[in-house]
C-alpha cells in the first residue's frame, strides 16, 4: 500500500502510527498541502477534496479522511472492538476528534507552526482556539481519569486518532500539565508495542 501524507501532519501521522503498531508494510509518499501538490490533477484524481492523507490499496483503490483510513486498517484487529456498543464509542470519539478537538488543537498548532498562516494569529482567533482546545482536553481529562484509554481498558483507534494532535498540543500553546490524566494516557499510548514518533528523532 501507499500512504500519501505530510510528515508533520497529525492527520497523516494517524495511519502511519497504526500501521507501525500492526506491522503493516507501506510506502510513504511525501505529499504537502503547502506547496500545491494536493491541488494538482494527479492528486485530485486520488482525493477530489485535495487533502492528505490518502491510502492507496494494493488493488489501486483509494481511501481518504484519516479516521476512515484508521477504521479500514483496524478491521479485525485489537484496535477495533467487536462489541456493538464499544464500536459506537470508538466512532463517538472519532467524531469528537474531528469536530471538537482538531479544529482547535490542530488549527492553533498550524497557525503557530507555519509562517504562511501568520495572518491568522489574531488575538480573537488565538483566544478562540485556546478556549476550544482546552475544552476538548477537559472532556478527555474527565474520561481518562476514569478509564486507562478512551473506550475502557484497551487501546483503540479512538486513542490513535486523538493521540496524534494531543501529544503535540504544547506546540500549539496548550499546557498539558493542567491535564494530568491526559498526560498519563499519552505515556500509555507511547508505551504500547510498535510505537513510532511523528517525526524521526
Amino acid at each position: 500500500m501507499k500512504l500519501y501524507g505530510m510528515s508533520d501532519s497529525g492527520n497523516s501521522y494517524k495511519p502511519r502510527l497504526l500501521m507501525a503498531k500492526l506491522g503493516i508494510p507501506f510506502e510513504h509518499v511525501e505529499t504537502s498541502s503547502r506547496d500545491g501538490t494536493t491541488r494538482k490533477p494527479e492528486f485530485l484524481a486520488r482525493n477530489p477534496n485535495g487533502r492528505v492523507p490518502v491510502l492507496e490499496l494494493d488493488d489501486g483503490r483509494f481511501i481518504w479522511e484519516s479516521n476512515a483510513i484508521l477504521l479500514y486498517l483496524a478491521e479485525g484487529t485489537r484496535f477495533l472492538p467487536t462489541d456493538r456498543y464499544q464500536r459506537a464509542l470508538v466512532h463517538q470519539w472519532l467524531f469528537f476528534e474531528q469536530y471538537s478537538h482538531e479544529p482547535y488543537v490542530a488549527v492553533r498548532r498550524a497557525i503557530l507552526r507555519y509562517p504562511e498562516r501568520a495572518a491568522q494569529r489574531t488575538p480573537e482567533r488565538m483566544a478562540a482556539t485556546l478556549e476550544g482546545g482546552n475544552k476538548a482536553l477537559g472532556v478527555m481529562e474527565r474520561q481518562l481519569a476514569e478509564t486507562p484509554f478512551l473506550v475502557g481498558s484497551a487501546l483503540t483507534v479512538a486513542d490513535i486518532s486523538l493521540y496524534a494532535y494531543t501529544h503535540d498540543a504544547h506546540n500549539g500553546g496548550f499546557d498539558l500539565g493542567a491535564f494530568p490524566a491526559v498526560s498519563a494516557w499519552l505515556a500509555r499510548v507511547e508505551g504500547d508495542a510498535g510505537h513510532v514518533p511523528m517525526l524521526p528523532g
